[in-house]
């Protein structure tokens, strides 16, 4: 049986949960806040209760791979049961890997992450293109294959990105927009909505750029980068109904408590649902 597509079920989650994608970013200084070692077992309770919070009531969770691989086999341990417990509560989970390599060793990555056998299984992962757009194509056919998706940086919110991401391509467009282009015709046709998405940042002003890809536009920089929800018209025009803003310290610095976390991320949801709602 041909699995639903990640476009589609990211569509419904969006529809009925929210357009908001929490991100699972154990720093240390956030474990410190909450009262927590800065050791496996911090993480483990760190992770187990933003889960417990979250996974049944938000579209997405993002867990950030670094923030587990940083203790090792036992982080990654904990980033599996992280993985499994919030997809069986029904949230989708993007990790947030941005890998990026050619050839056999992309294979490996989208075997990681986009095998329905692997322990890491998630509903989608971040890739990164700029060693060319066809570089990922592993990843693209691991995730059509499995129903996946594949969230692709193309404008990102750190200031340093534009001296690749703003540079002209051969033919004259902005580099960005190359990979744009390249995301909308991998998801040419796909109703209700594409499963190759692109990471735009939040933090950009006007985006400058032909956001029209029939897939998720994955936002980050809300909350303590500086963007807030009513910014997003602004940037993602008339693409901003597909767009999934994405907090982290935002939401994770009002834990530990569970009803904390939950407040917070219902706050962003309704002000997200707000700012485009006429749109």
């Amino acid at each position: 049986m041909t699995p639903e597509p990640f476009g589609a079920r990211l569509r419904h989650a969006m529809d009925t949960r929210g357009p908001l994608c929490v991100g699972i970013d154990p720093h240390a200084s956030l474990l410190t806040s909450w009262g927590l070692n800065d050791d496996v077992a911090g993480l483990e309770r760190f992770t187990r209760t933003v889960v417990e919070a979250l996974a049944g009531r938000v579209a997405v969770l993002k867990p950030q791979s670094a923030f587990f691989e940083r203790f090792g086999s036992q982080g990654i341990a904990v980033l599996e049961k992280t993985v499994e417990e919030a997809r069986a509560a029904g949230a989708l989970v993007l990790m947030d890997a941005k890998r990026g390599d050619i050839g056999s060793t992309m294979g490996a990555y989208a075997a990681t992450y986009l095998d329905k056998d692997s322990p890491l299984f998630s509903d989608a992962v971040t890739v990164s293109p700029y060693l060319g757009f066809g570089s990922l194509r592993p990843a693209l056919d691991a995730a059509a294959v499995s129903g996946a998706g594949v969230f692709v940086l193309a404008l990102t919110s750190n200031p340093e990105g534009a001296e690749v991401q703003r540079a002209t391509a051969a033919d004259g467009r902005p580099l960005a927009q190359l990979m744009l282009d390249h995301m909308a015709a991998e998801n040419a046709g796909a109703a209700p909505l594409g499963s190759v998405g692109a990471v735009v940042g939040a933090t950009l002003g006007d985006a400058g750029v032909d956001l029209a890809i029939n897939g998720p536009l994955l936002a980050p920089g809300i909350g303590a980068q500086g963007a807030t929800p009513a910014d997003l018209p602004g940037v993602f025009g008339d693409a901003v109904r597909n767009v999934v803003p994405s907090v982290s310290r935002g939401v994770l610095s009002h834990g530990p408590a569970v009803s904390g976390l939950r407040e917070a991320a219902g706050r962003f949801a309704d002000e997200v649902r707000a700012a485009v709602s006429d749109r």
